[in-house]
């Protein structure tokens, strides 16, 4: 073969190498989408989530309403810790903002997230304490077993 046709070939599939490596790692997964979601984006997660964990536990239709409802609880409380159209880390950011650090905003914000949470947790833990009790022996073991596998909600 001809060495122009050969480097053809290869600068072809060098470059066709090169830009499917840059499509795969262009398509990220957003993971503050919920907070940038319309209140219709968001009940459609809301509901594929509750799908999916219906599917993975096997519920029945009277647990899946209980997860309905902490999820509803959840989403109520993550309302009222980070209202919408706040952005927490310029918060934080305009405690260093300057010469010296503003401790009397910066316990205010502490105070403001505390109350946020003492005032919707009641409600959080009854919603969780419902749907977990509502669960069978198998489901709660599933549960665990998740917890453990996972070491938590929020790895991967």
């Amino acid at each position: 073969m001809r060495t122009w046709i050969r480097r053809s070939v290869l600068a072809v599939f060098g470059a066709t190498i090169a830009l499917g490596g840059l499509a795969a790692c262009g398509h990220h997964h957003d993971r503050h989408a919920w907070s940038k979601a319309t209140p219709e984006e968001r009940a459609k997660m809301r509901e594929k989530m509750v799908d999916r964990v219906a599917g993975k536990l096997d519920l029945n239709a009277e647990q899946k309403a209980k997860l309905g409802v902490l999820a509803d609880r959840l989403q109520e409380q993550r309302a009222t810790l980070m209202p919408a159209g706040t952005d927490p880390r310029a918060e934080v950011r305009s405690l260093v903002a300057g010469d010296k650090f503003d401790r009397a905003k910066a316990q205010a914000f502490v105070s403001q997230k505390t109350e946020a949470v003492q005032s919707k947790s009641p409600q959080v833990v009854a919603a969780l304490g419902d749907f977990y009790d509502s669960l069978n022996p198998q489901q709660q073991a599933k549960v665990r077993e998740f917890m453990d596998r996972r070491r938590g909600w929020g790895r991967s």
